[in-house]
Order: C-alpha cells, then structure tokens, then sequence
C-alpha cells in the first residue's frame, strides 16, 4: 500500500463518512487530471504541465503519498521553468504508475 490515510484520519476526528468523502473526489478528481497532464505533457504546454502537476501534488499529499507529492513538486517546478520537457517526460511515468495503482487500491479498499 503505498497510501497513508494519517492526514485524512487527523482531518476527519472518526468521521467516516468525511473519510469516504475525500476518497470518493480523490477518485473523481485525480484520473482526469492525469490525464489532461499526461495530454499537456504531449502537446509540450508547459503552463498546463505546471498548473495540473500542481492540482495534483495536494491530492496525493492528503494520501500520504510523499514520493508521489515529491515526483508532482518537479513537475510543477519543470513546468513552471519551461526548461527540460525531456525530464518532465522522464518523471511523469512514475507519477502515472503510483496514482494509477492508489485508484486501484482505494477502489478496492473503500469499495467504490
């Protein structure tokens, strides 16, 4: 598993119905984006680029995703730069792979 539900659990004081909540947008949310970064990152639009990464990299860090956070944080900061679309290219696959995977878990895990 390589989500923490800490900070959800911190926020939510025993409320599960909150902790599904958050989940459920998580699910919602986050696939799409991906996929408008994964579709920035084609069409080289690097303000694209940092404005999804930086949508996303809150999303993960409420999941306890620190390497995943971390992999959106040099996004964003590539992104932002304007620099290297190579090295964006180089991180996004990790990125994919552990959002894809969490989906994954947290479909099975919460039942959704």
């Amino acid at each position: 598993m390589i989500y923490n539900l800490d900070k959800i659990n911190e926020m939510a004081e025993g409320d599960q119905d909150f902790i599904t909540s958050v989940v459920s947008v998580f699910l919602e949310e986050v696939p799409a984006d991906l996929e408008d970064l994964e579709k920035a990152i084609n069409e080289r639009d690097y303000e694209n680029v940092y404005k999804l990464a930086h949508k996303i990299k809150p999303n993960v860090d409420l999941l306890g995703m620190e390497q995943t956070r971390a992999t959106a944080l040099e996004i964003e900061t590539l992104g932002k730069s304007s620099t290297s679309m190579e090295e964006i290219e180089q991180k996004f696959p990790l990125l994919k792979k552990d959002v894809l995977q969490v989906i994954s878990e947290l479909q099975k895990d919460f039942n959704l």
